[in-house]
């Protein structure tokens, strides 16, 4: 008598926490766009198709994954000089994440296109804006804007190495500047 052996069980949890994890570390390597299903699956050690099942699509999953992170990340405003060391120092460590490149070149499916602005909003302009606000700023809105735009220029601008000097400053150096840029404190 030879039995045949027992189908494999899915943690379905476990799935689609493998697949966030995943496509966090995919789409802030990558980018929403040149992150594709497959290898989201394949680093995932899940089968692409299951992004689908559990998440709805790519988008939905790209949707997923900044829910997450923003559960995890306090909003930060950037002319605090303690919260900017922080953003500096992980970009820095970790690359440009999920959605400051939405700012730069966005994505050509509206619902993360949509996602990776509100993100921003709720992340970097909304808290700098209030800011701006209480400090009788006039143009709060547009100067918060603006100051988040050369943030983020900075950070995606010394990952992808394109400007020497600033690709091989140190943390402490990038810091110095931005606060006189930012007008941090």
């Amino acid at each position: 008598m030879t039995s045949k052996p027992l189908p494999r069980r899915r943690d379905a949890a476990a799935s689609r926490e493998r697949l966030l994890r995943a496509a966090a570390e995919l789409f802030a390597d990558r980018g929403f766009e040149q992150s594709t299903a497959r290898d989201i699956g394949q680093r995932a050690g899940v089968d692409p198709t299951m992004i689908a099942r559990y998440f709805g699509g790519k988008a939905q999953l790209y949707i997923a994954v900044l829910q997450a992170e923003d559960s995890s990340d306090a909003p930060a405003d950037i002319r605090d000089r303690s919260r900017l060391a922080g953003l500096v120092d992980r970009f820095g460590r970790q690359g440009p994440g999920a959605i400051l490149p939405a700012a730069v070149r966005p994505y050509d499916d509206p619902a993360a296109q949509a996602a990776a602005a509100a993100a921003l909003q709720t992340r970097l302009i909304d808290p700098l804006r209030q800011r701006l606000a209480h400090e009788g700023e006039e143009r709060p809105d547009l100067l918060a804007e603006l100051l988040v735009a050369a943030f983020i220029g900075v950070v995606i601008s010394r990952h992808a190495g394109t400007f020497e000097h600033l690709a091989r400053a140190t943390t402490a150096d990038v810091l110095s500047l931005l606060d006189g840029l930012l007008g941090a404190g």
